[in-house]
């Protein structure tokens, strides 16, 4: 007879969770200890990135969605009554700060509303934004304190800045101020619109937009519904209103639009492939596997325990479905303590590992533990459906057992026969290994639960042995640079004002321990070289269409030849910096000759050294014609009549030529690749390398773009804090870079990922060592009676004893050589995905994390079984032989 009450099967689920209070306790610390890990990885990962984001907006400028660029007054209105748009805030950009003392800071002057301001993180601690019609300004600590004025409300300052090409300075007086942030790479003084549209006046703009297409135009910062596909939202916001961002030159309706590239979210959601969802779902997978190993140990050891009373439920009609249910029902009741209990351990652990990982990060914000529901909600479900998952299998392990099988059955029978092969003999590993044989699906299950562990930790220190620094200190081929400090900014253009003299030069040159250096010299336009139609469309098509580059192709200058005129940039080396290119073709021996007229063609290199022999048009034995130009003429391209530039009306055309110059031919004697570091630090034109003397007698210049040096061991350190002193102290205007610090960076990343594997390592740990310890405890206290047994006809404690050493030996060395072959199949299969996400990692095979973890693993297989035997032999062989079960 079937028993249907719902509520009999609940009384018989709960009577049987108080007769097994032992069993109860382990499934609960295995539910929180699986909750632990979920809930840990969660918070550090999620902190990880809620770091990197903030870290990222400051860096942004801000932490709107996006922006829409360089709008006119009209568009602006039309745009910011879009749906999509749920917030926006509007900038004017006016200028940016020059000369002393801000040769090494980003400052920017402009007008922002309240919510671009909030964005930007320019909320006053103290004060208040500018009032309109007023000459107020507020702005950071850090402005304040390279001016030498003190934040006080009230207080006074003087700025000089650089509107759309003219230089202006303004009285401001200070109506608010905010702490100043160094993760944020631009510094700001807002002032009132009516201010900045003063200033535009003054200068000529009025109510358009500035000759560099920025000052003056209304920029507009946007909130959306959802931070994931940022980009094609404000493409649709565009197309909504008749406008696009493809190309400048389609029926005159472009508009530049900004993404955030700050939100990791929208970075994913752009980005995403199949290979990167296969290796999330594996992620996860891995996780849910490693909660799934204990918890299914947990229940399936609890069913085996209990099989005679499911046997006996089912000799009075219970049905396997409702035994199902006992054993689902007992999960989810544990599950409502262990869960919870996790979750506080959990974010306990995740609290206190967050800030140690993330000051391992140079460059994101520290001590930014999140405290996002995702955290507890993603843990909780994780754990439940592990639990859920890893009660599936007992369940039906209970539901199939026959009521006759029940009462026969011991650890490690079943229905299917046997047959053995007669042994000449027995001995105690024998046994041991035998006893093992009885239950494979707790041995395997026990077995890989350790070795997962071993197999992470092997995998986190061959990861990070992998991390190669000579690779990643590869572009930083000097032990010291030094050069103005704009050369250092981002997006900063070297022109010769900022040339390093010959002064600081020779200062350290004199510094001890400078073993080899050298001077690169630099030159920006006008100097020309002549390219083919074709090349000059390969450039270019990137940013334009076909259209756009008939018109631009019509109005370039060409030689006899039909050649386009196009800005080339020259390096001029001293033979310590020409030492250090990597040549892809031909020798540098002609370079070294002085005023020879030899160059050698500077091609692109990607992060693993990889020449991209496409950008550029230069071969080994060409011949460069470079001209250098030092007067331009501008002229009418419909009546050929020649214009003044500082005339011209709105809305004519014009172009402009070379009016007095020199051409120079020279022989390509090499194709190159200059090392980041040593470069201008930003590409756009074809560069060619030449040598110093020919340098300075050809161009007619001679500014030094930087200085580098190499220098002895022992004074390294002495050098470091001698540039520190002297860029920060005496002469600011410079900085200087090193390899030191770039070394320490790698060391930082390295050790980031070093302790989070290892923390993860100790979880996973943990969780095989509980797995081994409940395997151990329930294999022994169900074979006491069994024990005893064998003591009767002669088995002495101590053959007990080392028996139960075997069995134990054989869990955790099984572990160790899993986890050797694993490692050694696994590891070459990792190199291929490891080395296309770290352009710096070299594989190297390593097993000594599993050597030194197998005397670990052996000292808890020895002690383990003697622990849990003691506890049990307390009990005399009579006692032990009148228990049943």
């Amino acid at each position: 007879m079937n028993v249907a009450n719902q509520k009999c099967i609940r009384r018989l689920s709960m009577k049987s969770m108080k007769a097994a209070k032992t069993r109860n306790l382990i499934a609960v610390l295995a539910i929180a200890l699986t909750t632990v890990l979920f809930t840990s990885l969660f918070t550090v990962v999620l902190s990880i990135n809620h770091s990197i984001q903030q870290s990222n907006f400051r860096q942004a400028g801000g932490w709107n969605h996006g922006a829409f660029k360089y709008l006119t007054e009209e568009q602006f209105n039309t745009l910011k009554a879009d749906p999509l748009i749920k917030q926006y805030g509007l900038r004017h950009f006016v200028g940016m700060a020059v000369g002393t003392p801000f040769q090494k800071s980003h400052v920017e002057i402009g007008y922002s509303d309240p919510n671009e301001a909030h964005w930007m993180y320019c909320d006053p601690v103290e004060g208040r934004l500018p009032a309109e019609g007023t000459n107020e300004a507020a702005t950071d600590t850090r402005v304040l304190e390279l001016l030498g004025v003190e934040p006080v409300l009230g207080n006074r300052f003087t700025l000089t800045f650089d509107v759309d090409g003219t230089e202006i300075t303004k009285t401001f007086t200070l109506s608010g101020w905010w702490n100043y942030d160094g993760a944020i790479v631009a510094n700001h003084v807002l002032i009132p619109d009516s201010r900045a549209q003063a200033i535009y006046d003054e200068v000529g703009i009025g109510r358009g937009i500035g000759e560099d297409g920025m000052t003056g135009s209304w920029n507009m910062s946007v909130m959306l519904g959802s931070s994931l596909h940022i980009e094609r939202d404000m493409n649709k916001i565009l197309e909504n209103h008749g406008y696009q961002n493809k190309s400048r030159s389609v029926e005159n309706n472009y508009i530049s639009i900004g993404v955030n590239w700050g939100y990791t979210g929208s970075q994913l959601s752009d980005s995403i492939d199949p290979i990167t969802v296969i290796a999330i779902a594996g992620l996860l997978l891995i996780i849910i596997f490693t909660g799934y190993l204990i918890i299914y140990n947990v229940f399936q050891i609890s069913v085996s325990n209990d099989i005679r009373f499911y046997g006996l439920l089912k000799t009075i009609g219970t049905t396997g479905r409702q035994l199902r249910r006992i054993i689902r029902q007992q999960a989810l009741l544990l599950s409502l303590v262990g869960i919870p209990l996790g979750l506080l351990i959990g974010y306990g652990v995740g609290i206190k590992l967050t800030p140690v990982i993330l000051s391992r990060l140079n460059g994101v914000i520290q001590n930014a533990v999140s405290a996002s529901p995702l955290i507890f909600i993603g843990s909780a479900v994780f754990a439940l459906v592990t639990v859920v998952i890893s009660c599936h299998r007992p369940g039906r392990m209970a539901a199939r057992v026959s009521p006759v099988e029940a009462v026969r059955y011991t650890e490690g029978t079943d229905n299917k026969k046997t047959i053995r092969k007669a042994q000449s003999g027995a001995s105690l590993p024998k046994m041991a290994w035998a006893n093992l044989g009885r239950n494979r699906s707790k041995v395997t299950v026990t077995v890989i639960s350790l070795s997962l562990a071993v197999l992470l930790l092997n995998m986190t220190v061959t990861f990070t042995r992998g991390f190669d620094m000579d690779k990643y200190l590869s572009n930083m081929v000097s032990d010291f640079i030094v050069a103005d400090a704009g050369y250092f900014q981002t997006e900063s253009l070297w022109d010769s004002n900022t040339a390093l003299s010959e002064d600081i030069i020779s200062l350290l040159e004199s510094q001890p321990g400078v073993e080899a250096e050298g001077r690169v010299y630099g030159k920006c336009s006008p100097v020309e070289e002549f390219i083919t139609e074709e090349y000059y469309r390969g450039l270019n098509a990137r940013w334009n269409d076909t259209a756009a580059l008939d018109r631009a192709i019509a109005s370039i200058e060409k030689n006899a030849a039909g050649l386009l005129s196009n800005p080339a940039q020259l390096y001029g080396m001293e033979r310590y910096a020409i030492d250090k290119l990597r040549v892809l073709e031909g020798d540098l021996s002609k370079l070294y000759e002085p005023g020879g007229r030899y160059v050698a063609a500077v091609y692109n290199e990607d992060d693993y050294g990889h020449a991209n022999m496409d950008s550029h048009w230069a071969k080994l034995g060409d011949t460069v014609t470079l001209r250098y130009v030092e007067e331009y003429e501008y002229y009418d391209p419909g009546t050929g009549k020649i214009v003044n530039p500082e005339n011209i009306p709105d809305g004519q055309p014009y172009r402009y030529r070379a009016k007095i110059y020199q051409d120079i031919d020279y022989e390509v004697v090499a194709l190159i690749s200059v090392p980041h570091s040593l470069s201008y630090r930003y590409y756009g034109t074809d560069e060619f390398v030449m040598n110093d003397r020919t340098f300075i007698r050809d161009t007619g210049t001679h500014s030094v773009l930087y200085y580098a040096c190499d220098v002895g061991d022992q004074d390294t350190a002495a050098m470091e804090a001698f540039l520190s002193h002297l860029t920060n102290e005496q002469m600011p205007q410079f900085d200087y870079e090193s390899k030191s610090t770039y070394a320490a960076e790698f060391d930082s990343f390295r050790n980031m990922f070093l302790i989070l594997g290892g923390v993860l390592s100790f979880i996973i740990g943990l969780v095989g060592v509980l797995n081994f310890l409940n395997a151990i405890l329930t294999g022994i206290l169900t074979r006491r009676r069994e024990f005893a047994i064998l003591q009767s006809i002669g088995m002495t404690g101590n053959q007990l004893k080392t028996m139960l050493i075997w069995e134990g030996l054989y869990y955790t060395l099984g572990a160790v050589a899993v986890s050797l072959v694993l490692s050694i199949v696994s590891g070459p299969l990792l190199t291929n995905v490891l080395d296309s996400m770290f352009w710096f990692f070299t594989y190297r095979f390593t097993i000594w994390p599993i050597l030194l973890v197998a005397p670990i693993f052996a000292a808890l297989g020895i002690a383990l079984p003697l622990t849990v035997y003691r506890a049990v032999s307390k009990y005399s062989i009579v006692e032990r032989l009148r228990q049943t079960e």
